[in-house]
């Protein structure tokens, strides 16, 4: 399909045709979360207390949506079952989850965060 161009100033420094400004810094406080579409995924914005994680929506273990759930740290919990996935790796750390989630590399620029489209 067409590829999509940054929403920034053309010649943005380092920004590709991969990357798009997916949400601003100020929209989220931190353990909050935000759902985001990505190249017709549905992904989700997650603000820890260091950090920003993009990760699949879904939990791996069925089809239910970790916005439901609640962050912990480095971590997010699904509310259906209760597993723990790292949001750095994706890694399910409790049961009855065992598959990952996907992650996704997001960038802060000032206030814009920006994640790169999954090939």
């Amino acid at each position: 399909g067409p590829r999509q161009r940054p929403s920034g100033k053309p010649g943005d420094p380092g920004m590709s045709d991969d990357w798009v400004e997916i949400a601003k810094t100020e929209e989220l406080d931190v353990d909050q979360m935000k759902p985001v579409e990505l190249a017709g995924r549905r992904l989700l914005l997650v603000r820890s207390s260091t950090t920003y994680y993009l990760v699949d929506e879904m939990c791996s273990h069925e089809d239910y949506s970790l916005a439901l759930g609640c962050i912990k740290g480095e971590r997010i919990k699904c509310s259906l079952h209760g597993s723990y996935f790292d949001l750095a790796s994706g890694e399910a750390l409790d049961d009855p989850a065992d598959e990952p989630i996907a992650t996704f590399p997001v960038r802060i620029d000032g206030d814009s965060i920006w994640a790169r489209i999954p090939r």
